[in-house]
């Protein structure tokens, strides 16, 4: 076989599989024409095709024969289907356009829907932004209303958690950076919120500061009445009770202040990191307004409402401190709290002190008293130190002492005024009773007592008694409920008597001597009347023993450190009034007198005046036996003295010119007088010679003069044995001038030469005593 035997049967292969790749695949023929077209076996393939073209004609034709009268048959059916085809047909277009129409509501309805769709999907996604955003909008709303409801401390912590865990979910809106920008606003704005409100409450407690001190005041008395021995107890610090409880008559603390401004401004300034400047701040204001609250009211002293205003005021803002102290975790400090005590306690008690030494009423400073006590004890409770309070109050009692005695001085007074000083007489026994009933006299009284009978004192004595008594039980009434021992207490109300009778007492007895309508005999009786009152202090001894209950001292002690020297001020004076007394009795004598200087010879016995003095002072002396002797002894040398110096007076006076030798022999009669009264001990137990000395000058005077013994003054001038050693060389000479003066009428008219040599002795003895007197003293 050649080749080109070998290569028509190989492309004749290929052709066929081209074809059987036309005949498999419908719809893709594409790579078999390009590869019959890259091969250029177009042609051969063509023809080829043709070939196979008119094999299956041949086939179908072959079919067709074979199969011709199913085809008629299948015709004829295909006919009957067109028929029927076209019935469908008709149908189909009646069901088409029935379609059709019920279609357009559907269309329309899905259209709808599908925008419904559209509109659900937006608002599902408005929704889901919306939840985003209204944690926002719900805790602003929150915000806001928690501002308006004043819960500033709520309101941060809903301001933190919008700005740190909702405001991130909704950064992408504009509406949340202006809240992320208003957020510093909004806590600048509870911040001045808060120090608003802590403004309010610091100007409301300082309102109702009084009320709370009012209501503990209150409080403690109620406890003090169950419990008296609470006052003035040392007890260690507990915790107070709480406010509410000092106040379940009324009012509590937390109805009468909320305290809920301070911890709210506390917790905001912690969160804000500003606790420090709040804690200043409030401390500040407080030690400001503690120092309002230590004023006191004007003319505080008038009145007890003014104290109670003052002193609730004080204890009520120290109670809130308290209170403050230990609930407002660390918004004040012990230290800060005791600083500010000490501060107030030192003003306090210079505010009670200025205050107190203005008042005079006793009733009124007892009731200061009880206050003050009432204070101290209540602040004791809430562990403040009132140390220099305890020391007000015994200041206090030595104020209202002093006050009760210048009450006691208007009484004392009122007694002597209206006393007459007499004895008391009593006409019948239920008189005496009575007086026996108001002091306890010792006397003896007689079994056959006869009336009207006569006490040796007079009615000052038992109303004086009795007042005293009076004084001792207004004593009495300041140490009550000061927790004072018995001791104590019978100390102070000896001192405070001790006090009345040796001050007051001796200053109204010293008035009433000095008074123009005392006479001498009232003195004598008043002087009798101390005595009694003297005897009397053992009874007062044991009436303040039985307040006491300590024991009495009894009569070795008395009221005070030696009864004797009680009323020894009063007698002093008594005894100088009476001596003042006697001299005006007898300067009235004296002004009686009516000397002729010039007197010739004299009467022979002692002039008018100077009897009628002796008379005076024997009777007057005798009546002296009630008196204590010493007294009268006084009185005696006192009157004895004024004589003495009042017959020297009228001897020197400087408007007597003259004085005549019968003058003086006339003086030295009535010296003679009273020389025989003072040797007559007209007081017992007097020194001997005692009353005369007061009269030795005028008597070595007058005889000098009488017995013209110049040359023995002379030899012995200076000398302690000296008979004339008071006469004074200048005395002297003033005598001598009168007695020249006097006989200067006869030396004219009788010219005698032993009247010329007496006038010539004086001449020399004038001399002589100038000279003297021209010596110093002592030379």
């Amino acid at each position: 076989m050649t080749m080109d035997q070998k290569v028509v049967p190989e492309v004749n292969l290929q052709h066929d599989l081209y074809l059987q790749e036309i005949e498999g695949i419908d719809d893709y023929w594409g790579p078999t024409f390009r590869a019959i077209f890259d091969n250029e076996e177009h042609i051969e393939f063509k023809q080829k095709l043709n070939e196979r073209i008119k094999h299956h004609d041949k086939d179908i034709e072959r079919l067709c024969n074979v199969y011709y009268q199913g085809f008629i048959e299948s015709v004829k059916e295909l006919l009957e289907v067109k028929s029927q085809a076209n019935k469908l047909n008709s149908q189909v277009i009646t069901l088409d356009k029935q379609v059709h129409v019920a279609a357009e509501g559907i269309t329309k309805s899905g259209s709808e829907l599908l925008q419904a769709r559209k509109v659900q999907s937006n608002i599902a996604v408005v929704i889901a932004q919306l939840n985003l955003c209204l944690p926002v909008l719900t805790s602003y709303s929150k915000l806001q209303k928690q501002i308006a409801d004043k819960r500033y401390y709520p309101a941060l912590k809903t301001l933190e958690e919008l700005e740190h865990l909702h405001l991130p979910h909704v950064a992408n809106y504009r509406f949340s950076k202006q809240l992320q920008e208003n957020i510093p606003k909004y806590r600048e704005k509870i911040e001045a919120a808060s120090m608003s409100d802590l403004k309010d409450f610091l100007e409301n407690i300082r309102k109702f500061s009084p009320k709370v001190g009012e209501v503990a005041i209150k409080h403690t008395s109620e406890q003090l009445a169950s419990d008296p021995t609470v006052v003035g107890r040392k007890k260690k610090r507990i915790a107070p009770q709480p406010l509410g409880q000092y106040l379940d008559e009324d009012r509590s603390a937390q109805e009468l202040i909320d305290f809920s401004p301070i911890y709210r401004g506390l917790h905001i300034a912690h969160v804000l990191g500003r606790s420090s400047t709040f804690e200043t701040y409030y401390r500040a204001e407080r030690t400001k307004q503690v120092r309002l609250v230590l004023q006191p009211p004007t003319n505080m002293h008038e009145s007890e409402a003014s104290y109670r205003s003052y002193i609730h005021a004080i204890l009520g803002f120290f109670i809130l401190e308290d209170h403050v102290l230990n609930t407002g975790r660390g918004l004040i400090t012990r230290a800060f709290l005791d600083e500010m005590w000490s501060m107030a306690l030192s003003k306090i008690v210079t505010a009670l002190q200025t205050n107190s030494a203005y008042c005079t009423d006793a009733t009124l400073i007892l009731r200061i008293k009880d206050l003050i006590m009432l204070f101290c004890t209540t602040l004791r409770n809430y562990g403040y130190s009132v140390k220099p309070l305890w020391e007000l109050v015994r200041e206090l009692r030595d104020h209202y002492t002093e006050v009760l005695m210048q009450r006691w001085v208007q009484v004392f007074r009122k007694i002597l005024s209206a006393e007459d000083f007499q004895p008391i007489k009593v006409e019948n026994q239920e008189e005496l009773n009575e007086v026996l009933l108001s002091f306890p006299w010792e006397g003896d009284i007689p079994d056959d007592i006869k009336y009207p009978y006569s006490f040796p004192f007079s009615r000052m004595v038992p109303k004086i008694y009795r007042e005293v008594k009076e004084f001792i039980y207004a004593c009495v009434k300041f140490s009550e409920d000061l927790n004072l021992s018995q001791v104590e207490v019978d100390e102070m109300i000896r001192k405070s008597m001790n006090l009345l009778l040796t001050r007051t007492f001796n200053g109204c007895l010293s008035s009433t001597f000095r008074s123009p309508h005392v006479n001498l005999q009232e003195i004598i009786q008043i002087i009798v009347d101390t005595g009694y009152l003297e005897e009397a202090n053992i009874y007062l001894d044991e009436f303040i023993s039985n307040i006491t209950g300590e024991e009495s001292r009894g009569a070795n002690f008395g009221l005070v450190h030696g009864q004797s020297a009680l009323f020894s001020v009063s007698r002093e004076e008594a005894v100088r009034q009476i001596c003042e007394k006697l001299k005006q009795k007898l300067d009235e004598f004296i002004e009686l007198e009516n000397y002729d200087w010039l007197l010739v010879e004299p009467k022979g016995h002692a002039s008018s005046y100077i009897s009628d003095i002796i008379a005076f002072l024997q009777t007057t002396f005798q009546s002296f036996t009630n008196i204590p002797l010493e007294a009268a002894q006084i009185a005696c040398k006192s009157a004895c003295d004024h004589i003495a110096k009042s017959l020297f007076a009228m001897l020197m006076n400087e408007e007597i010119k003259q004085i005549s030798m019968g003058a003086l022999n006339q003086l030295n009669l009535d010296l003679l007088q009273c020389e025989q009264f003072a040797a007559s001990e007209p007081v017992k137990d007097l020194p001997e010679g005692a009353l005369l000395s007061y009269f030795e000058s005028l008597r070595e005077i007058l005889d000098l003069f009488i017995s013209w013994d110049w040359p023995t003054y002379f030899h012995d001038y200076a000398q302690d044995t000296s008979k004339y050693s008071k006469v004074n060389p200048d005395i002297a000479i003033v005598l001598l001038e009168k007695l020249r003066e006097g006989d200067k009428k006869t030396m004219f008219t009788v010219l005698k030469k032993s009247e010329r040599d007496k006038k010539k002795l004086l001449d020399t003895v004038l001399k002589q005593l100038r000279q003297l007197s021209q010596i110093p003293p002592g030379k």
